[in-house]
């Protein structure tokens, strides 16, 4: 019986701390952080280039290669044709300019995302915290959970458009799914502890499984909106095409406390229900006591 009620009671605090990462998880924005610092300073110092009359700027990464094979120069045939090939390799490694006018033309910050808004992260991008100051930009924008087109260059192929506009309503059910399956799973499990406690009051075994089957319930939508939300990141992050979508490799990005946080509310809740459901089978059986007829007096 003691023990019955400390696994019970171990289960329903286990799941009070689920509970309360959880709520912290869904109350924050801290689920997705990019830091676009390095990049803006790269896109700095490319746009810092001399522009005096008569200077001629030259990139490294367009100058010529100084040291060529030593078969690369003396025949057209065999060994000049493998000097080529490697002279075009190593050009292809290094990053055309006009590639980095093309990063550099789109303005990447650094931001923190929720399941509610999106937020510019403080301290990090000067330029924008002087605008944010002013009042011209907003601190944070709300997340849209219905359907809102985004506005698109006129110049793309029809088929192009058709994809990004399939993509977006992709994107949108993956946002819906993550936030409705999180607040399914704090409610489930919310009400699992109210009947968990109910049962610890009362000595009812029943009902003591019943919230371990519930905290059970509410992991599982935890799993499936934690999944929902990894996947809407990574096809947000392979959206085509890449030069609209995309995020240059000198911008540092990952999931940030409040993942972990909702993580570690999962595996509390998952491990709150394995012990109320198994609290009940510790509980010893009454076995009903069978009284024996009384023999009367004259009967055998």
């Amino acid at each position: 019986m003691a023990a019955m009620r400390t696994l019970t009671v171990a289960g329903l605090f286990l799941a009070f701390c689920a509970l309360g990462l959880i709520a912290v998880a869904i109350s924050t924005d801290n689920w997705y952080e990019t830091d676009a610092r390095r990049h803006r300073e790269r896109c700095k110092n490319y746009s810092n280039k001399r522009n005096d009359p008569g200077y001629i700027y030259i990139s490294n990464n367009n100058l010529p290669l100084r040291m060529l094979p030593k078969d690369s120069g003396v025949q057209r045939g065999g060994s000049g044709v493998r000097g080529d090939l490697l002279l075009r390799a190593k050009r292809h490694f290094l990053p055309p300019a006009a590639a980095m006018e093309s990063l550099c033309s789109r303005q990447y910050n650094s931001t923190i995302t929720g399941l509610w808004k999106k937020c510019h992260r403080e301290g990090f991008d000067l330029e924008t915290e002087d605008l944010i100051f002013k009042g011209l930009v907003p601190r944070c924008t709300p997340i849209k959970y219905y359907y809102s087109s985004s506005a698109l260059p006129r110049n793309l192929p029809i088929n192009l458009t058709k994809t990004i506009r399939q993509d977006e309503w992709h994107a949108l059910h993956l946002q819906r799914m993550t936030a409705s399956f999180i607040g399914m799973a704090i409610s489930i499990i919310l009400f699992g502890w109210i009947i968990g406690m109910l049962g610890c009051c009362k000595d009812h075994d029943l009902m003591q499984y019943v919230a371990g089957l519930l905290f059970l319930m509410g992991g599982t939508c935890c799993i499936i909106s934690l999944c929902t939300c990894v996947a809407g990141i990574n096809f947000e992050l392979s959206r085509y095409p890449r030069y609209m979508f995309g995020i240059p490799e000198d911008i540092s990005h990952g999931y940030g406390w409040s993942m972990f946080c909702a993580w570690g509310g999962l595996g509390l809740t998952l491990l709150a229900g394995f012990l109320c459901t198994l609290a009940p089978s510790l509980y010893p059986p009454q076995t009903p006591v069978v009284h024996k007829p009384r023999q009367e007096n004259g009967c055998v």
